[in-house]
């Protein structure tokens, strides 16, 4: 029996998975499973948004299965028959990649000499962080597929429905486009370049095509990878072929989607459900591209945050931009502990509207939060920690109960927060000394702290730190004494709440930091 709040939940992997059914389900309890794909190009490294791509169709997956009994199934599929068309800039041995210029990825030897081509390379670094994440799939590599016949049949029927298809696809051409373009794209049996170039003949008997290259004419079959197709037809022809029900892609290929919906009729076969998310900006508003190698990478979130974090970040609201840079991580991670903390003490309807609820497919772990890591990086910089054992020190200090070995999630915190504190933090720390108004503010602040009773709260510290504030800052200006102390006292335009800070850090180291700030030259 299904769960009403499964069917009445407005989060979106469920909105996905109800409006799949909806439309699908007497395909899907015919084949007997739901399949859903993602894509990847691998001309570049793998990058964050590869890895969104994947964790939000696992999220709608999730959900698909608490409302449906059809068992599910999930491809990975790589383009890697698609011919190398440029160096990626973030690639350091290039003349390697430059001499293989539109051979088709696995073709291209592996400029970092691991693996038996590029493709590969690429291929085996996506699976390496999907793995590691714990996905749930299979990967599809276009070569293999190609190569074995899988596609073969579906590649005769587009030879045998090509008019048609050029009369989707020629429309949305440019003239000198329109002139060379077709949907195969033969391997050059010469050169082993990935060819665009007009088809001369086609033979549906033969199931071959004829084209001319370098002053040559040569026929070649269309089948057992001697041809792929341009990629809005190979899209297509996927979903046909390997009967997909359920594929999300970037804004950006909205446009194509569409064509590829309609290829898809042609070939007699019902086009998949969609979901579009919007893309990935970096620091500047551009949009994250794998050959450039701007925004921030897999390797680097996993060096300052959990996986979850990054998995919650990637449920936020898929469909608006979202810059996607080092110094969104910190928030990112707040922002999940504080989901986990909710989480527990929340009836089932809030749960499943709780992002944590499909980070961990409903089941995250019970850990309570102690410290966030905002505090922790002020921590940090404050006592010039670069060792875990004097966090742990000060995190005791607050809560002496504290069991690291019950922490988990809290000791892989304070490794994180070292680390991010020394490659982006530490840098752009840029103290300044307070005026007049703001050294008889902090050292009244520092004689209150001196007064504080034993056991107050964080909540009771800031209390106090505000009514310091109110005795000096009208209160439509007390953001301005927040902004002094943290731009005074650490180095900082924005900071930890005061009343946490100093419940961690201590009463009298707290005020020694003061002093010092303002003693500094």
């Amino acid at each position: 029996m299904i769960d009403n709040e499964y069917l009445d939940s407005k989060a979106w992997p469920f909105v996905e998975a109800r409006e799949l059914l909806k439309k699908r389900q007497k395909l899907l309890e015919k084949k007997g499973y739901a399949l859903f794909q993602t894509g990847y190009g691998p001309s570049g490294l793998p990058h964050i948004g590869t890895f969104g791509e994947v964790c939000r169709t696992t999220m709608v997956i999730q959900a698909f299965k608490k409302i449906s009994d059809i068992p599910t199934k999930l491809f990975t599929f790589s383009d890697d028959m698609d011919g190398l068309r440029k160096v990626p800039e973030n690639i350091s041995n290039k003349e390697v990649l430059e001499k293989n210029l539109h051979k088709p990825l696995t073709s291209v030897p592996d400029p970092f000499g691991k693996f038996n081509s590029f493709g590969e390379h690429n291929n085996e670094m996506l699976k390496s962080f999907l793995d590691q994440f714990g996905f749930s799939y299979e990967f599809k590599s276009s070569t293999v597929l190609y190569k074995s016949g899988v596609f073969d049949d579906t590649l005769k029927l587009i030879l045998s429905n090509y008019d048609k298809i050029m009369n989707i696809i020629l429309p949305t051409l440019g003239p000198e486009r329109r002139k060379s373009y077709s949907p195969f794209l033969p391997i050059c049996p010469e050169t082993g370049h990935v060819l665009e170039v007009a088809i001369l003949e086609k033979n549906i008997a033969s199931h071959e095509i004829v084209y001319e290259s370098n002053g040559k004419k040569f026929s070649t079959p269309i089948t057992g990878g001697n041809c792929k197709l341009q990629w809005k037809v190979d899209w297509a022809m996927r979903w046909h072929a390997l009967e997909v029900d359920f594929e999300m892609y970037g804004k950006d290929l909205i446009p194509s989607a569409e064509l590829s919906y309609e290829i898809c009729k042609v070939l007699g076969h019902k086009p998949p459900s969609g979901f579009y998310y919007e893309l990935f900006l970096d620091e500047k508003g551009e949009k994250i591209s794998k050959s450039k190698g701007n925004g921030i990478s897999i390797e680097d979130w996993l060096k300052y945050a959990s996986p979850e974090s990054l998995a919650l970040y990637m449920y936020q609201n898929p469909q608006r931009a979202k810059k996607l840079y080092p110094q969104v991580i910190p928030k990112a991670v707040d922002e999940y502990l504080s989901f986990l903390d909710k989480f527990s003490e929340q009836p089932m309807k809030e749960q499943l509207g709780n992002p944590v609820w499909h980070v961990h497919d409903g089941n995250p772990p019970q850990e309570k939060n102690v410290i966030t890591f905002g505090v922790l990086l002020n921590l940090v910089s404050a006592s010039n920690a670069d060792n875990e054992e004097v966090l742990w020190k000060f995190i005791k200090n607050f809560k002496s109960d504290v069991n690291r070995a019950e922490h988990p999630i809290l000791e892989k915190l304070i490794k994180n927060a070292i680390s991010y504190f020394n490659d982006h933090v530490k840098i752009h720390k840029k103290y300044r000394s307070a005026n007049e108004l703001e050294k008889k503010a902090l050292l009244e602040l520092t004689q209150e702290i001196q007064k504080m009773p034993e056991g107050l709260s964080p909540e009771e510290m800031q209390t106090i730190v505000f009514t310091v504030g109110k005795n000096y800052y009208a209160k439509e200006e007390l953001r301005n004494w927040f902004k002094a102390i943290y731009e005074v006292v650490f180095g900082d335009e924005q900071g930890p709440r005061m009343g946490s800070f100093i419940c961690f850090f201590g009463k009298q180291e707290t005020i020694d930091l003061i002093n010092n700030s303002l003693n500094r030259k």
